[in-house]
């Protein structure tokens, strides 16, 4: 899997969290960040994290993990901030780079590997995006490496978008279990409910 990357955007700011930074988060006892991560690795491959700056909180909530940390000084222009620069770190030699939401806590490594056996099981290099079980197109997404510059040159916050838009025809939808390509947590109610519903099902 060594020529695949895992790239985390982690330089956001969390704006919706009252005070609180939703990638540092408690989830099966370690930050959310962390845990997001260290399933990256699992898989095998390159893992890319963005940051706001190298003497953030979030770096040492990944201290000793063997991940690549690159700092986006210009974080404020959003998503594509995090996407042009991670992209533009990413080791040579690389195929393909999977965009990884840092705050989707129901993603699992199995999710992941899914996504990356679709890449390798198709002849032709093909985008490959996480979607629900009913169909509704979610995270994450898997770029072939010819995607590489368009995504060095994305602009605003919709991250990339529009690069999976102008490759819709040849975008594979990979469904996972109920919701976990769906389930992002960016604001204190959505927390809540999320752990509420983990309280409920234990």
């Amino acid at each position: 899997m060594h020529d695949i990357a895992i790239l985390i955007p982690a330089a956001g700011a969390s704006s919706r969290m009252l005070g609180k930074d939703k990638l540092l988060e408690p989830v099966d006892g370690m930050p959310l960040l962390r845990r997001q991560a260290s399933r990256a690795l699992f898989t095998g491959c390159h893992v890319t994290v963005t940051v706001p700056d190298h003497d953030h909180p979030r770096c040492k909530a990944l201290a000793g993990l063997p991940v690549q940390l690159v700092a986006v000084p210009d974080a404020a222009d959003g998503m594509s901030a995090s996407i042009r620069r991670g992209v533009a770190m990413l080791p040579k030699g690389m195929t393909a780079v999977m965009i990884l939401p840092g705050d989707m806590p129901d993603l699992e490594v199995p999710d992941l590997l899914k996504l990356i056996h679709g890449f390798r099981a198709v002849p032709h290099p093909m985008l490959q995006q996480a979607c629900g079980a009913d169909g509704t197109p979610g995270h994450p997404v898997l770029f072939p490496a010819d995607c590489f510059m368009g995504l060095t040159r994305l602009t605003g916050d919709q991250g990339a978008r529009e690069i999976v838009k102008a490759n819709a025809h040849r975008l594979a939808r990979i469904p996972l279990e109920g919701d976990r390509a769906l389930t992002d947590l960016d604001t204190p109610e959505a927390w809540e409910k999320w752990r509420q519903k983990g309280l409920c099902a234990a």
